[in-house]
């Protein structure tokens, strides 16, 4: 229970401060856990898939989840902005 609280709080701060770097507002609780969380899955794999040794502990789960929610963050902005932008 007290790894899943963890696990939460790890996905809510990286979300927020993922949400507040890429130029948005947040996008409250539950979507910046979400965010966080799935940052956190894309950050590992990315960390691995370029052979960096994640940083341990708290800081680092949060640093990883951080990097990758960006990442998230800016692939979804990319996306938003083609769909807004194609001439139909």
């Amino acid at each position: 229970m007290e790894s899943l609280l963890i696990w939460l709080l790890v996905g809510l701060i990286a979300g927020l401060l993922a949400s507040f770097a890429v130029g948005g507002i947040g996008y409250g609780i539950v979507g910046d856990i979400v965010v966080g969380m799935v940052g956190a899955l894309l950050g590992g794999w990315l960390f691995t898939a370029l052979g960096i040794a994640s940083p341990g502990g708290l800081l680092g789960a949060i640093l990883v989840a951080f990097i990758g929610a960006v990442v998230l963050l800016l692939i979804v902005k990319m996306i938003a902005g083609a769909s807004r932008t194609r001439v139909t």
